[in-house]
């Protein structure tokens, strides 16, 4: 400690005996910086003056060019509207037309303008155009806004002329009329300015309000179109305000330049570009020496000065740390993980008694464990050894931790710990920081209990829905996941019949169960408490654990885990939900691999507990993966339930699964159980009463069935967009011997009835949602057609869209019957059926 002292008394001593000439450095510095600005400013305000001025006068003498035409143009235009209002022949005014010309080219020069006049729908030119007589000029910008000037001179922007094929300006005037026009079209190259004061590094530009350039004179090397959207980019930027008084811009040429401009009355733009180095002058040349000399002079000091820094190097370093994170973190450590030892910035009470403010960083950790939960402990030592932490760092993790029970004293209290690495830190060290988070988790726990309120009472609303169709995507993914595996596995072995065809069982097993899964949420959209229907169908417990079971197999091939399987029962055709039993056992599977890492295995068992009419069967699934601690399995059901321990991610999911899963077996009437160890695995144990199925017995006093309906010479109008579809649902149709024909929306399938006449079609299979005109649509218009089948030939709607309110939509529409899509061809074959017997 007295060292120290010693140490800052030196450092203080150091700064007393600079003070003096950092103060005159800092003054001297101050002056010239100072003047150096004062000089840049006036020589920056007097090149603003100046090249603003001169692009005033090259503005004023345009407009003084302008003002020659405006005059001439109106001295015409009046000394044609008074032959107008006398009525003079036509013969008359075009001699006076040719004699005005005449004196408007003597008067600019031949060939400056283009003057002609729009009388009586005809243009009289000066310079006739073999386009004159076909010419729309009511759509030429010139007219319409000559008209709209009501008699006063506008000049256009620049744009490229029908006949000269070259950029033009046009002046216009209109008559009292309304409709005749006189007007002068203006080539730019006949502009001339005084840019007499201008420099070869100096650029004048005249350009009209869109940016396009009417003249320039420029040492820029550029070609037109680069030059053109150079300005076009100068206009907008001063239009938009960002061009100011001492704005500074690069030009394509890569040179820095001082843009000055004056805006005209008719919006156009005259703009002067200096480049920099000229307006600064000789500035730069006795600038950069002055900030040499100072640069020299302060590096000099700063040299000094860090000759007795380095002396306070270690203690300044603790004092930044303390200072930045000691109110928040009652203990601090930097931990030198390639050495493995630490350095006590800031500790508790507890642990300063035990250990010293250095020394190895295994010391640490034992101390911490002293005082931590046991079970979380062993997750601290992994989570912050000095291996991991050397592999966060080589990842990039910046912040790393988590929570776990600490004990002060008699009571135990939420605490958060964190690694935190920055580059600012000396090689291979991070800061290893403890804070109390009681309060904050105290509030967790508060919110958590008001949401779980909430919670409650949504799930006899709306939100219900919603927890549920999110939940839906989780037990979406499996069936996915083994129609494209299947999918693949058929192509690769298309040469063998007997393997394809078991893939495509996979594959129409896995859909229908993917189907399933779609038509409980739209079942869930109408239901108003959030509950599930639960059916009670005949089915075979082993067949349903099979095909749950082959969807994973799959996926434990692909991710090297281990699939085991065991299945005891003497009764497998029971009564129940299968495809809810299925449910339970995908959610308790699917989570099973994923928080079982690679090599682990998953295992699932299915035993026969007793018999009589209601049998328990119990079901079994365990995993060797990473397990749950017990404070989370307390609460494992509860909705948004998240397993939250020592990771630098947050865990994935919704968090509903399991809700749904505890739901689903109670409402099944059975109990589920789980037991987990941290790291060792767990098992989830599901026990359900089923009751015994019934045998299905034919006896030779079964009535004879009716003949079974056939589909073949069935004429069907088959009315489908996606080529898809389409292809799928006539090669079945057709594989039936019905006789399809086929049009791809609501505005065709009414044109092939309209076409084909009374009694053409059997039946009509109408798609919903089309472009041109949806299904709706065409079965109205078909009912209106005025002929005896349009009111009684079946219409069936096939669609995607299975609500209430989608069925009430086609009935609303004349159609006779709805079929969800995917078509299921035995249901489509009795709609069919019954449509066309009872129209018979």
């Amino acid at each position: 400690m007295a060292g120290r002292k010693g140490r800052g008394r030196g450092w203080r001593l150091v700064f007393q005996n600079m003070k003096l000439p950092l103060c005159a450095f800092a003054a001297l510095g101050v002056l010239a910086l100072a003047g150096s600005w004062i000089v840049r400013s006036t020589m920056l305000r007097n090149a603003y003056e100046a090249a603003t001025a001169l692009s005033r006068s090259c503005a004023a003498e345009e407009r003084g060019n302008l003002n020659v035409y405006a005059t001439l143009l109106s001295f015409g235009t009046a000394a044609l509207e008074s032959r107008l209002e006398d009525g003079e022949e036509e013969e008359s005014i075009a001699a006076f037309l040719d004699t005005y010309f005449e004196r408007v080219d003597s008067v600019l020069g031949t060939g400056v303008v283009d003057p002609y006049v729009v009388l009586d729908g005809t243009i009289l030119a000066a310079n006739p155009w073999e386009g004159d007589v076909g010419y729309d000029y009511a759509t030429a910008p010139w007219y319409q806004q000559a008209v709209a000037a009501k008699g006063a001179v506008v000049f256009t922007s620049v744009y490229t002329d029908a006949i000269y094929d070259r950029p033009v300006i046009t002046a216009a005037q209109s008559c009292r009329d309304g409709e005749t026009v006189m007007a002068f079209d203006i080539l730019p190259e006949h502009l001339r300015f005084d840019t007499a004061d201008l420099t070869e590094e100096d650029s004048f530009f005249l350009c009209d309000s869109t940016g396009t350039i009417i003249y320039q004179k420029t040492g820029l090397d550029l070609g037109q179109e680069e030059m053109q959207n150079y300005l076009t980019g100068l206009v907008e930027r001063i239009e938009t305000g960002g061009l100011g008084r001492d704005s500074i811009i690069r030009d394509l040429n890569g040179q820095r330049r001082g843009v000055y401009y004056t805006r005209m009355d008719n919006g156009w733009y005259s703009i002067i570009t200096v480049p920099y180095s000229k307006i600064l002058g000789g500035l730069q040349s006795v600038l950069w020496p002055l900030i040499l000399m100072f640069g020299i002079s302060f590096l000099v000091m700063t040299a000094l000065a860090l000759r007795e820094y380095r002396l306070e190097s270690r203690a300044r370093r603790a004092n930044e740390t303390a200072q930045v994170l000691g109110n928040t973190y009652y203990a601090l450590y930097r931990v030198d993980y390639e050495r493995e030892t630490y350095e006590m910035i800031k500790g508790s009470d507890y642990v300063r008694q035990r250990i010293p403010s250095t020394g190895p960083y295994t010391d640490l950790l034992r101390t911490a464990g002293e005082v931590i939960e046991a079970d979380a402990f062993r997750d601290f030592t992994e989570s912050f050894s000095c291996k991991n932490i050397r592999e966060l760092v080589q990842q990039r993790v910046r912040d790393f931790g988590g929570e776990f029970l600490r004990r002060f004293g008699s009571e135990d209290r939420w605490v958060s710990v964190r690694v935190l690495f920055d580059e600012t830190l000396a090689p291979e060290e991070v800061v290893l920081c403890f804070r109390e988070v009681e309060e904050e988790k105290q509030r967790q726990m508060r919110e958590r209990r008001l949401l779980e309120e909430s919670l409650q009472m949504a799930r006899q609303n709306e939100d219900a829905k919603q927890a549920f169709f999110r939940s839906m995507s989780h037990d979406m993914r499996t069936p996915l996941n083994a129609i494209l595996g299947s999918s693949e596995l058929a192509r690769r072995h298309l040469e063998d019949p007997e393997k394809t065809a078991g893939y495509l069982d996979k594959i129409d097993g896995s859909g229908r169960y993917l189907l399933g899964l779609i038509n409980d949420i739209l079942e869930m959209a109408r239901l108003e408490h959030g509950q599930v229907q639960l059916e009670h169908r005949q089915f075979d417990l082993k067949v349903c654990v099979e095909e749950c079971l082959g969807t994973f197999r799959m996926q434990a091939e692909r991710e090297k885990k281990t699939l085991r399987e065991e299945f005891q029962a003497e009764r497998t055709s029971l009564l129940g939900d299968a495809f809810r039993i299925q449910q339970v056992l995908n959610n308790l599977l699917s989570n099973a691999f994923k928080f079982t890492p690679e090599h682990g295995t998953i295992s699932l068992s299915v035993q026969q507990m007793d018999s009589g009419e209601y049998a328990h069967y119990k079901f079994v699934i365990s995993d060797t993966g990473i397990g749950m601690s017990p404070e989370f399995l307390e609460r494992i059901y509860e909705p948004y339930a998240r397993e939250m321990r020592f990771s630098d991610r947050q865990a994935s999911g919704t968090g509903l699964g399991m809700s749904i899963t505890k739901n689903l077996v109670s409402q099944m009437g059975g109990e589920i159980q789980v037991e987990s160890t941290p790291g060792a695995g767990s098992t989830f144990t599901v026990i359900l009463p089923l009751a015994a199925g019934q045998e299905m017995v034919q006896t030779a006093e079964t009535p004879e069935r009716a003949e079974p309906f056939s589909m073949d010479g069935l004429r069907i109008l088959l009315v489908e967009d996606n080529e898809i579809n389409m292809e799928i649902a006539a090669e079945m149709l057709r594989a039936l011997g019905a006789v399809v024909t086929q049009a791809w929306n609501g505005a065709e399938a009414v044109e092939v009835v309209r076409e084909a006449g009374p009694s053409a079609f059997d039946a009509i299979l109408m798609d919903m949602q089309m472009p041109v005109m949806d299904g709706c649509e065409a079965a109205r218009q078909i009912r209106a057609m005025d002929r005896p089948d349009a009111a009684t030939v079946p219409i069936v709607a096939v669609t995607a869209n299975a609500f209430s309110e989608d069925v009430s939509a086609t009935t609303a529409a004349g159609m006779n019957a709805h079929i969800s899509k995917p078509i299921d061809m035995p249901a489509l074959q009795q709609t069919l059926e019954r449509l066309i017997r009872a129209k018979s």
